[in-house]
Parts: C-alpha cells; sequence; structure tokens
C-alpha cells in the first residue's frame, strides 16, 4: 500500500495521534492521493437544519451529513423552526431529533422571543440548560426594551445572546442590496442602515447590560466600524460573516434565486472592509449561515425566491482557494476563524474530532454532488482546491 503522507495542524498530540492513527489504516487506501492535511473538526455557530417544521428543505440527518462532508464536526442551528425552541417541551423535539439523526455534534439555539414574534420574551432560563446561546436568526428584535431585559436574562445565565441585526422600518420591501445592481436593473433595494443601525443599539445595550453579544452574519462596512470601536471600549462583542460577503459584492449577482440571501450581497467597499475586519481581528470567526430551501423556492429569480443559500460544503474550499492560496492570509489564520474562535466563543471543545483533505484536488463546485437537500450557491462551477476525503466526530468516521 502506497504510504500516507500527511501534515497534522493540531494543538495537541492526541489529536496528532489520533490523525496518524487513522490514516494508517486499511481503510484510508482508497483515497487517490498520498498526501493529506489533517485539521481540527471545523465549527460553524450558523446553520439551518429546518427539522422540525421544515423537513422538505432538509432534515437533521441531511444537514449534519453536509456538515461532516464540509469538514464540521460541530454546529449551532437557529431556531426559525416549528415549534420555534422558546421554551423546554418546543425545544425536546428538536434535541430528540439530534440524538437519533445527527452523526456530529449539533447544539441548537433558543429562541429570544415566544414563535420569534418579538412580542415577549421567551422561556430562557426554562431552556438555558440545554442550549448553546438565544437568537431570534431571520429576525431582528425591534423593542429596545425587550432586548435589553433579554440580555440582563441572558447574562445572569452565562449564555450569549445571538442577534440577527436588521430594523424592519428600513427594509421597505428590498430583496438584494441597495447599490448599483439593483438601480441599473430595477430591483428594490436593503440599505446598509438596516443592519448597521440595530447593531449600534444592540452594542450600547450589551455595554449597559454586560451580556455577552454575538452579531450574525455582518455585511457593510460601518457594521465593521462599529464592531471594531465597541471592543477598544471593552464591550463582550463578537461578529461573523460568511464566504460570500468576503468573495463577492452587489455587481456579482445575477437573475437567479442561488444570489439571494439576507443580509444581501453589498457593495465592494463593504467587503474590502469586511475583509479587512477579518484580517485585523475585528470579524472574529467565518460562519455559513447555511439556509436551505426546495429547487421550487429557489427557482423564482431574485426578487421572488426564498432568501437563503447552502454553504455548510464549500466554505473551506472556497476560503482556501481565495484567500490562503493567494497568501491574503495563512492557513492557521483560517483555522483561527472556523475552528478556534467560535470554539472558544460558544464554549464547544475539538475532542477525538478531526478532518482529512486533500488541498491539491482541483475541481468544480456541483451541487448536485452535495449531500445537503439544498442545491443554491452563488458557487457553482466555481473551481477551487481542497476536498474534503474523511471528518471524525468523537473518534468515529462519519464521513
Amino acid at each position: 500500500m502506497t504510504e500516507i503522507k500527511a501534515k497534522v495542524y493540531a494543538k495537541t498530540k492526541d489529536m496528532q495521534s489520533l490523525a496518524k492513527a487513522f490514516l494508517s489504516n486499511d481503510s484510508v487506501s482508497v483515497f487517490n492521493s498520498p498526501e493529506y492535511s489533517v485539521f481540527p473538526g471545523f465549527c460553524d455557530v450558523h446553520v439551518h437544519f429546518r427539522e422540525p417544521g421544515f423537513s422538505y428543505k432538509e432534515t437533521m440527518a441531511t444537514g449534519s451529513l453536509a456538515a461532516a462532508a464540509g469538514g464540521y464536526t460541530d454546529v449551532c442551528t437557529m431556531p426559525n423552526l416549528n415549534p420555534v425552541p422558546d421554551c423546554a417541551e418546543h425545544l425536546a423535539e428538536q434535541t430528540d431529533i439530534i440524538k437519533r439523526d445527527a452523526v456530529i455534534g449539533v447544539h441548537p439555539y433558543g429562541a429570544i422571543t415566544v414563535g420569534q414574534k418579538g412580542e415577549r420574551l421567551a422561556d430562557l432560563e426554562g431552556m438555558a440548560a440545554d442550549v448553546v446561546a438565544f437568537s431570534d436568526d431571520g429576525r431582528g428584535v425591534q423593542d429596545e426594551g425587550m432586548m435589553r431585559e433579554a440580555m440582563q436574562r441572558a447574562n445572569a445565565l452565562g449564555k450569549l445572546i445571538v442577534a440577527h441585526c436588521e430594523v424592519n422600518e428600513l427594509l421597505r420591501g428590498g430583496y438584494i442590496h441597495e447599490g448599483e445592481y439593483a438601480r441599473r436593473h430595477g430591483h428594490k433595494g436593503i440599505c446598509s442602515e438596516s443592519e448597521w443601525r440595530q447593531i449600534e443599539r444592540d452594542l450600547k445595550l450589551a455595554d449597559e447590560t454586560g451580556c455577552a453579544y454575538h452579531v450574525c452574519h455582518i455585511s457593510t462596512k460601518e457594521s465593521v466600524q462599529l464592531i471594531k470601536e465597541a471592543k477598544k471600549s471593552g464591550v463582550d462583542v463578537t461578529c461573523e460573516t460568511a464566504p460570500h460577503y468576503l468573495i463577492l459584492n452587489d455587481m456579482d449577482l445575477r437573475e437567479c434565486g442561488r444570489f439571494k440571501m439576507n443580509p444581501p450581497l453589498r457593495s465592494e467597499k463593504d467587503r474590502m472592509m469586511l475583509l479587512e475586519g477579518v484580517l485585523d481581528g475585528t470579524v472574529d470567526m467565518i460562519a455559513t449561515d447555511h439556509a436551505p430551501h426546495s429547487a421550487e423556492e429557489k427557482s423564482r429569480g431574485l426578487e421572488k425566491s426564498a432568501f437563503g443559500i447552502v454553504g455548510l460544503e464549500t466554505a473551506f474550499s472556497v476560503m482556501y482557494s481565495k484567500f490562503v492560496k493567494h497568501s491574503t492570509m495563512s492557513m492557521d489564520e483560517l483555522l483561527r476563524l472556523m475552528v478556534y474562535n467560535p470554539r472558544e466563543r460558544f464554549g464547544l471543545t475539538v475532542g477525538d474530532s478531526f478532518t482529512v483533505w486533500s488541498l491539491d484536488d482541483v475541481y468544480d463546485i456541483d451541487p448536485e454532488e452535495f449531500k445537503s437537500k439544498g442545491r443554491a450557491t452563488p458557487f457553482e462551477n466555481e473551481r477551487v482546491f481542497g476536498r474534503c476525503v474523511a471528518t471524525v466526530y468523537n473518534g468515529k468516521r462519519v464521513f
């Protein structure tokens, strides 16, 4: 058998030993390359697995397998489900499915408000022991007093508030960025202020309450600047962005649902500021906002397609190809964004979990090969380097 060589990116000798033992096993002889890179399991703090309630879009089984196929061994699932996990009883419906069907570590969020409707706070105390944090992702909490109370209660419980920031009255029916592409093609735009204005409010509340606060999928240059200033002043804040916001801008849009997500692709100035924020540490982590929908829901063009794209199976490859291969960032910096920072902030350990990659494997992204039920990605047909060949979760090969 061909000798298998591997570079192991691991902080512990235990993981190095586990990875080398795995690679020496005959079961990997089917791999087509003698050289591999082994990484600690990636961690995504922002995914949608759609179950219970919307299994036609994704299931716990397909979503967690898609995550494993992308090198992830821990993910945090957002609460826009049916029933919404806003109390212990509703949360149990989700955790039962996780225990039954998940092939990796799946850590649910509890909702901030009942039904994610923003009218009254959910039973934060009743869910605290079984959730990773609290979020109303998909909707911004509009009432300032309600968000203040949520932060106070979460702080007392030692839990993060994780916010999708969006001022509803500033949306004005928009569905892509209020920028050059929208003007040229007659689309209704979403202004940047709809995002950063609520971040500005929440940062003041986090400072006031002492709550640990995390901002979802930031997309604007103003958001980066606000968070940078808040960190300097001592606010306990972290944030994430997604690969598509770092690689694409609104002029890359096509009249196709696979380019529609919320927040939308912004301007080139926004993209460059986000990248600067990643490199200077303002942006703490990469999350995918993996949000699968049915083919029909994504077939209605930019205006009428559902918001959301998939990303678990492409995130590392596109980040590695666009930034590490071009020396914009080092491999260690990328792992800090995809492994260490999210785990540290959300209290998730690596354990005996790792992922094996062939970094020299070159291919065109084909959504029909995805394990996810979702197929909508703006990176379709993109040529990338790096293919996941195995993922091990807690000592067990799951992909």
